[in-house]
């Protein structure tokens, strides 16, 4: 009797302590500062766009794995290569590399130089790639943009095709690629850019980049 009384005395002091150490830290620690909810619509519907349209422009790999078994098929067993085969080739796997670059820049895959990088706090990280974002990716893109869909347009008009053989396929689709790519960059430069000016703010990210090695 005596040594459950004891027992459920000392039982209850120890909840009593776990309940003030977490009132105690809950106090000392201030809690975590959380995004408007338009902010995070923001991000979350331009990643949701281009991860969607990143996995539609992966189709692309079709015609290119295609185009080129037909093309050593014909070559080498039928003795008759194709005048079309380099032509899809070249626009396929121009459209899926290029198209795939927003998909590229969301899952963190385009390569970084810095060395120094993995050393800094994540506020120190936020502070470069805003400014980075701000200074040279979006003013880049702009000014791509802007060149390319002149080119695009001028391309339609003058019935622009290929030289490169003999089946000589219309251009424009692959100059119209060009400011498409640009303004997928553009877009997901920008959800880039707010996660980036949040952890400058607050030494965190909203989100962590998968590792990808290649």
């Amino acid at each position: 009797m005596v040594r459950s009384v004891f027992h459920g005395v000392h039982d209850s002091a120890a909840s009593e302590g776990q309940l003030m150490a977490t009132a105690m830290t809950s106090v000392s620690s201030p809690p975590r500062p959380t995004p408007p909810r338009g902010y995070l619509a923001v991000i979350r519907t331009i990643d949701k766009f281009t991860e969607w349209t990143g996995h539609l422009f992966v189709l692309f790999i079709i015609p290119l794995v295609l185009a080129n078994v037909y093309e050593v098929f014909a070559r080498y067993f039928l003795k008759s290569p194709t005048v079309w085969a380099l032509d899809v080739t070249t626009m396929s796997y121009a459209a899926l590399f290029m198209l795939g670059s927003a998909l590229a820049l969301l899952k963190g895959a385009h390569v970084r130089t810095d060395m120094l990088w993995e050393g800094f706090s994540d506020r120190t990280k936020g502070m470069i790639d805003s400014l980075a974002f701000i200074l040279f990716f979006l003013p880049a893109m702009a000014v791509l943009f802007y060149i390319s869909i002149d080119d695009f347009l001028y391309s339609i008009s003058i019935d622009e095709r290929s030289s490169s053989g003999a089946w000589t396929p219309i251009l424009w689709p692959l100059r119209g690629v060009i400011p498409l790519t640009a303004f997928m960059l553009s877009l997901q430069g920008i959800s880039e850019l707010m996660k980036s000016l949040w952890a400058w703010r607050t030494g965190e990210f909203l989100t962590r980049h998968e590792k990808i090695e290649v």
